[in-house]
């Protein structure tokens, strides 16, 4: 697959459709790698009428590693975040979200469809807010605010994330493990048999396994900390879409990020958790296309103010 040299680092990446048609950048969330965005997902996309490009986030894949450096433990990070204490973390979803921005730029693609997932979210966010110019329309997935007050991962969800987790490269260990961590968060009304769950860890490992790369993703968020007020500042139009049974990122996650974003609209989808159910594509494909329509149209119309001239 193509590289491209962007802010300073490697990024690879994969792109569907004509270079032509309006881009659309997924970004993908914490520790996982772009196949994360399954490869039909992307031609179905793309067949709208759109060029979509997927790629793999600093620390996973094969863009570059941050091989050595030193981020705390998560119970470090809990710890100090609560106590307000200062954070020093290897990098930012600030530096993540420039990523994007350079790999819009290597691309030739003056403005983009941004659509992040998870963490992914939390990149697209920062991007629309501190590049607006580089961003026709914002769609935050699975996502949140970051603010304190919000409720966190179901307590089953968190122990196996972060407590629970593989030491070491043992592929079958970290293929259970994975597996279990499909069936956790997952859409409780489309379950993912465990033949398919396999299958999509398997991949994952064999690509590129990098767990360091997880630890360093769980520093930035927590160091990113409540996006509130750059969150109202975002003028891209902007859609939210959310599972109503999400047990990672609770729903109230994505009713405050859209509640602090000018205009945004929220989608939330029943039966939903946190993944993409290939039984939900055809609703989530229409809900993102749509919005990229939308806000192009509204580009194009007399007085407005939000898109790239």
């Amino acid at each position: 697959m193509p590289q491209a040299s962007a802010n300073n680092i490697t990024i690879e990446y994969e792109s569907f459709g004509s270079p032509s048609d309006p881009t659309i950048l997924l970004i993908m969330g914490l520790g996982m790698q772009m196949i994360a965005w399954p490869e039909q997902f992307c031609v179905e996309l793309a067949s709208r009428g759109f060029r979509v490009v997927r790629y793999d986030n600093r620390d996973t894949g094969f863009s570059t590693k941050f091989d050595g450096a030193k981020a705390p433990g998560v119970a470090s990070l809990i710890f100090r975040s609560m106590l307000r204490l200062p954070i020093r973390v290897p990098y930012t979803l600030g530096d993540m979200a420039d990523d994007a921005a350079g790999l819009l730029d290597a691309l030739d693609v003056q403005s983009g469809h941004i659509v992040g997932a998870s963490m992914g979210g939390m990149i697209a966010q920062n991007l629309a807010a501190s590049h607006p110019r580089r961003v026709r329309s914002l769609t935050s997935v699975m996502s949140t605010s970051g603010h304190r007050s919000l409720p966190g991962a179901d307590p089953l969800v968190s122990r196996h994330l972060f407590r629970t987790r593989p030491t070491g490269n043992d592929r079958e260990a970290v293929i259970a493990h994975n597996m279990r961590t499909i069936e956790l968060i997952g859409s409780p009304a489309y379950p993912v048999d465990p033949e398919t769950r396999r299958e999509m860890v398997s991949i994952s490992f064999d690509r590129a396994y990098y767990p360091a790369g997880f630890t360093r993703h769980v520093a930035a968020i927590v160091k990113d900390g409540d996006r509130r007020s750059r969150l109202n500042t975002i003028t891209a139009p902007t859609l939210v879409i959310h599972g109503r049974e999400d047990p990672l990122v609770p729903l109230a996650g994505g009713i405050d990020t859209a509640k602090h974003i000018p205009g945004a609209q929220l989608e939330i989808i029943d039966g939903m958790g946190h993944n993409f159910p290939v039984e939900l594509w055809p609703q989530i494909i229409d809900m993102i296309t749509d919005h990229a329509r939308h806000s192009a149209a509204n580009e194009e119309s007399p007085g407005s103010h939000n898109g790239i001239p």
